[in-house]
């Protein structure tokens, strides 16, 4: 019974860090999503303004992917 409650609770691990990593890649999808509405507006609206929340939509996106590479790591290590 042991082992069967070592599994279970290892599944559950498993399926928490793959949900996390889901919505990780949700929620760069969304920011590149807006990445391009904003690059498309550029030509209309204020370039500055833009161009700052461009930056920050690359530094999450890229905070996001770091995270999504140490979780994919420590799958591959269990």
């Amino acid at each position: 019974m042991e082992d069967k409650d070592e599994l279970i609770k290892a599944q559950n691990e498993v399926i928490g860090i793959l949900f996390e990593v889901i919505k990780k890649l949700q929620e760069n999808i969304d920011l590149q999503e807006e990445g391009v509405q904003l690059i498309i507006k550029s030509k209309d609206d204020n370039l500055e303004e833009n161009k700052v929340r461009l930056d920050k939509i690359t530094k999450e996106r890229n905070r996001n992917s770091d995270i999504i590479s140490r979780l994919l790591k420590k799958l591959d290590s269990d």
